[in-house]
């Protein structure tokens, strides 16, 4: 009896341990798995200028390993399938020490010429997350990758079309027709580079509901508006530099720039190299640095970067699109007249890691030419025909009136509050809005992109190419002239254009709107305003002044049917006045003392689990607030679905899924029954 039961309870609990390993290995192996690192460099608010350089590698490096783990995560799929713990024991645990001893190295940076940071040891772990995508390996077409409609209606259609995946992933690199061999490989990530884009990353713009509002002015507002053309990168000006992030770092991006305005743009660009560079901007007085991720169509054509870090190498493949349009236009505040931009200030807005850090400051939004009245923020965009995609920068408007970068380059500019204020002492600057135009055909999602491939934007590869990790950099590097005009022309309510000289715009015009779209409107496209008016809001800033420039909005369901949230919070920046601000040093990089409620550098950390809003997306309702200057207004947070709430691996296995592998439970079963038998039957002879 003893030994059977023994044998009854091993057997269960060995073979539902096997199913678990073998569910999430299945899970890991079809490359429906992303790896969740915390973000260092956030929690960096404060670094001494003598430390900011060897600082900066070292953050470089976290990035570097992240990818290369990623890397071997998708190419392990054969030793995952066979030990389920081979990810955590080859992958996971080498990463933690090499972050952790990189994490010490940062620490003892700064500890060197200022105060050790405190709490940084606890985000050397990473966790292995689903990516979201894996629920897409079944025969519901979504995922792009097999067939679509026809294999709901007809297995044999399935079978066929698996089939012909394979052989095209086998054969051919058209990138057309890989979507099944991805889908048999990559668990649905699809995607020509096998890390995305799958088809639930994207939505029909016709059926999201109109989610801009406007702004209501203030009569000290700044009404004017002041554009500068730079060109769309007509010369094919590309790296994956980053120098704001990673600068004197090859690659420090792990995914390819286009680059417009200043010409000298990489990772080794001194302060004196960007003020000489040569510019494509029609007014040479304009030398800024203007530069956001390429996208590309997953159609299979092999780029300069096919076989680059960067590039093909960390799943970044496939056709570059040069943009139809990109329009660059510094507005004003909906209450107050604005300052001047010191010169060189830095600002990224957008979040490259939003997939894994959680939407706080995902700032970008997709929409189409004609439809621009609804702005999405992680979706692409299917757009009707005659209607082009449209991405949406706007850049934080509040700056600290000290620094042109900090430590985690987020806290010396930050976006106003839902009046228009800016917290904290900040002061208003003119707000870069970017809006850029491609011309792209809505992608086949029915036959994986066979007829009209995918696209996507370059993305970290652990980031999956999700639309919520898009982001735009700027570097001031105007002419102190041409700033002091842009700034006059602004408050003066005037509609100026860098190219005609900023004294010769449209006067009087109270705040006339840039207009941003040569291109015509599409006939007869349904729903909502023509946005090609203005360049769209992004829906985006927090409202707190502490540099976070977005909203903790939960992910759109798959439909986007009926976006709903609060309103924009991007509003320009309090009134400061035009008051003259003393000048930064170009090297300056201390950021002021962080305001309540924001992370402080040297305090305790709190590493992200997997109940944070990186692993789970937060449910958190937008703040409300309007736009600036009549330029869109708030994309409200959509409700999350299950399809869009992204869960950490799971690792447990039921015991129905396990019934074929318990045999040595039933014969233990017996060795039990026979026990009770035999028991039974000596007492009856004892009595």
């Amino acid at each position: 009896m003893l030994g059977g039961g023994g044998l009854v309870a091993a057997n269960v609990y060995a073979t539902a341990s096997e199913s678990g390993q073998t569910q999430a290995g299945q899970v890991l192996a079809s490359g429906a798995a992303t790896i969740d690192c915390p973000d260092v460099g956030s929690q960096l608010t404060a670094v001494p200028d003598e430390a900011k350089a060897e600082v900066d590698k070292e953050l470089a490096l976290l990035d570097k390993q992240i990818a290369e783990a990623y890397q071997r995560l998708q190419q392990s799929t054969q030793a995952i399938q066979q030990d389920g713990a081979f990810a955590e024991n080859s992958i996971m645990n080498p990463l933690k020490e090499k972050r952790a001893a990189t994490i010490e190295r940062i620490a003892i940076a700064v500890d060197r010429v200022g105060d050790r940071p405190q709490g940084l040891e606890p985000f050397a772990a990473c966790i292995l997350r689903a990516s979201g995508n894996q629920g897409e390996q079944g025969g519901d077409g979504q995922n792009g990758d097999q067939g679509g409609e026809d294999q709901q209606q007809d297995g044999d259609n399935q079978d066929n079309q698996g089939q012909d995946g394979q052989n095209q992933g086998e054969g051919q690199d058209n990138g057309q027709g890989q979507g099944d061999e991805q889908g048999d490989q990559q668990g649905g990530n699809g995607g020509q580079g096998g890390n995305g884009p799958v088809a639930a990353d994207f939505v029909d713009i016709k059926s999201v509901q109109p989610n801009v509002q406007s702004a209501r002015k203030q009569g000290n507002a700044s009404r004017g508006t002041f554009s500068t053309a730079c060109g769309v990168n007509a010369n094919g000006l590309f790296n994956s530099d980053n120098v704001i992030v990673a600068p004197g770092v090859t690659n420090g991006a792990h995914h390819f720039h286009d680059y417009v305005g200043n010409q000298d743009n990489n990772a080794f660009a001194s302060d004196q190299d960007l003020a000489n560079g040569d510019t494509s901007c029609e007014n040479k007085g304009d030398k800024s640095s203007y530069f956001w991720p390429v996208i590309r169509l997953q159609n299979g054509a092999e780029e300069q970067d096919a076989g680059s870090p960067g590039g093909g190498i960390e799943g970044n493949a496939g056709e570059i699109v040069t943009p139809k349009q990109v329009t660059m236009t510094f507005v004003g505040n909906p209450q107050s007249k604005v300052t001047e931009m010191p010169k060189l200030l830095r600002i990224i807005t957008g979040d490259a890691k939003a997939f894994v850090n959680g939407n706080a400051n995902a700032n970008a939004s997709w929409s189409c030419t004609g439809f621009e009245d609804r702005q999405l923020k992680d979706k692409y965009p299917l757009c009707p025909q005659g209607s082009d995609v449209v991405r949406t920068f706007k850049f934080q408007s509040c700056w600290d009136g000290n620094n042109i970068d900090s430590a985690n380059h987020r806290t010396h500019v930050a976006f106003a509050d839902a009046n228009g204020v800016c917290g904290n002492g900040f002061k208003a600057i003119p707000q870069l809005v970017q809006r850029i135009v491609y011309d792209i055909d809505a992608p086949s999602l029915n036959d994986g992109g066979r007829t009209t491939p995918l696209f996507a934007v370059d993305s970290f590869p652990e980031q999956l190419h999700k639309p919520v990790t898009d982001h735009g950099d700027f570097i001031n590097v105007f002419d102190e002239d041409l700033m002091g005009e842009m700034v006059d022309c602004i408050n003066g309510g005037r509609k100026c254009d860098a190219a005609d000289g900023a004294g010769d715009g449209d006067g009087g015009g109270a705040g006339e709107e840039p207009g941003n779209s040569p291109s015509p409107t599409p006939e007869n496209l349904p729903g909502g305003n023509n946005g090609d008016d203005d360049p769209a809001d992004n829906g985006n800033g927090n409202g707190n002044g502490n540099g976070n420039g977005g909203e903790n909005t939960p992910s759109p369901t798959p439909t986007a049917t009926a976006p709903s949230g609060g309103n924009n919070q991007d509003e320009e920046p309090a009134d400061n006045g035009a008051e003259n601000t003393e000048k930064p040093s170009a090297d300056s990089t201390q950021a002021p003392s962080p305001a309540d409620g924001e992370d402080k550098g040297n305090g305790e950390a709190v590493p992200k689990t997997e109940s944070s809003p990186s692993a789970v997306q937060s449910d958190e309702a937008a703040a409300t607030g309007g736009d600036d200057n009549d330029l869109g207004g708030a994309v409200p947070g959509p409700e999350p679905s299950s399809a869009s709430v992204l869960e950490p691996q799971a690792t447990s296995g039921g015991l129905a899924d396990t019934g074929t592998q318990l045999w040595p439970a039933a014969a233990g079963a017996l060795l039990l029954l026979a026990g009770f038998v035999l028991l039974r039957r000596i007492n009856s002879r004892q009595t």
